[in-house]
């Protein structure tokens, strides 16, 4: 029997099978409210066998101090950037993913972001509420140009939505599908400054990585149309806060949409909770119960797979 730290809250939260299934296994499970920082996860490491988790920290001195124990990192969910999967690989500790589970329920969520910000719906629904039958004058999405940064499966999906709400998706990326492109018409730009330049709307869906680090900031916000919108559904250390705050309060920057920040949860004064035209959403745009249930049973399935000495559906490390 393995002791396992489950950490992820929509894992725990949502009812499904993933659930029933989990308890039925015969382990041990230790259930936190993630995501957990470094500190918290220095105080679990080493009593564990198996972390299913989230977005929790777990850096080379997690992993270190949770050796020899910890056999297994499994991840609910596809970034893996929060993970020292270098650390990991050297010794020996695999560590799984769940690719292709939650790429519809983010592009919608991201359109919702935008819809949101068009038609300043925060505002309307708050004002309404408050008695106020106050009305402003919004924006349609028709025939805007949307920017795809990352054209993965997230990406894709934004495409086939773009054209479904008769948009014009063009995409930059490293790795370019030429048979998906053609097929819904998405124009390939080389160049990120040129992307940007050519879009209404821009919409990031790319993994963060050392040389994505703060893709969006001061010197590339130059490049954006004035009051264009920015849509961010995949990692907050994508921007630069600082820059994306300017940007807003001098107009060149019309919106900003967010599912994620920098820190989750953010202190009550984060500069983006308050920023004018900024929506932001608290790391839900892969919570739905389709989606929970796939990435669940995914998550569960390798880690139980594994366990019972067979090959994981998704590693992301060899060795």
């Amino acid at each position: 029997m393995a002791r396992i730290l489950l950490t992820t809250t929509s894992f725990q939260d949502t009812p499904g099978p993933h659930l029933a299934r989990l308890a039925a296994s015969g382990h041990e499970v230790v259930g936190e409210r993630g995501p957990l920082p470094e500190a918290r996860m220095l105080e679990l490491a080493g009593s564990f066998d198996a972390f299913l988790c989230g977005d929790d920290a777990i850096t080379r001195a997690v992993i270190a101090k949770s050796l020899p124990r910890l056999r297994i990192i499994a991840k609910y969910g596809i970034g893996l950037d929060k993970i020292d999967v270098p650390f990991a690989t050297e010794n020996k500790i695999p560590v799984t993913f769940t690719p292709g589970v939650n790429h519809t329920t983010v592009a919608e969520h991201s359109f919702g972001l935008l819809l949101t910000l068009v038609k300043e719906l925060d505002f309307h629904i708050s004002e309404t509420k408050a008695g106020r039958w106050s009305r402003r004058t919004g924006h349609e999405i028709a025939g805007k140009t949307l920017g795809i940064v990352g054209l993965g499966r997230i990406g894709k999906e934004m495409a086939i939505r773009a054209n479904a709400f008769a948009m014009t998706p063009i995409g930059y990326d490293t790795y370019w599908d030429a048979a998906f492109a053609q097929t819904h018409n998405i124009a390939r730009h080389e160049k990120l400054e040129s992307l940007l330049a050519a879009s209404d709307i821009v919409s990031l869906h790319t993994n963060l990585t050392p040389q994505t680090h703060g893709l969006i900031n001061a010197a590339t916000l130059q490049h954006f149309k004035p009051g264009a919108i920015l849509l961010n559904c995949g990692r907050g250390e994508l921007v630069d806060n600082t820059a994306i705050l300017n940007a807003l309060k001098d107009g060149h920057l019309g919106g900003y949409g967010a599912d994620v920040l920098d820190v989750e949860p953010p202190k009550p004064d984060h500069p983006l909770l308050h920023a004018p035209h900024c929506v932001i959403t608290p790391h839900i745009g892969s919570r739905t119960h389709e989606s929970v249930q796939r990435q669940a049973g995914m998550a569960l399935e390798n880690l139980l797979l594994f366990l019972d000495g067979k090959a994981p559906l998704a590693q992301a490390n060899k060795f």
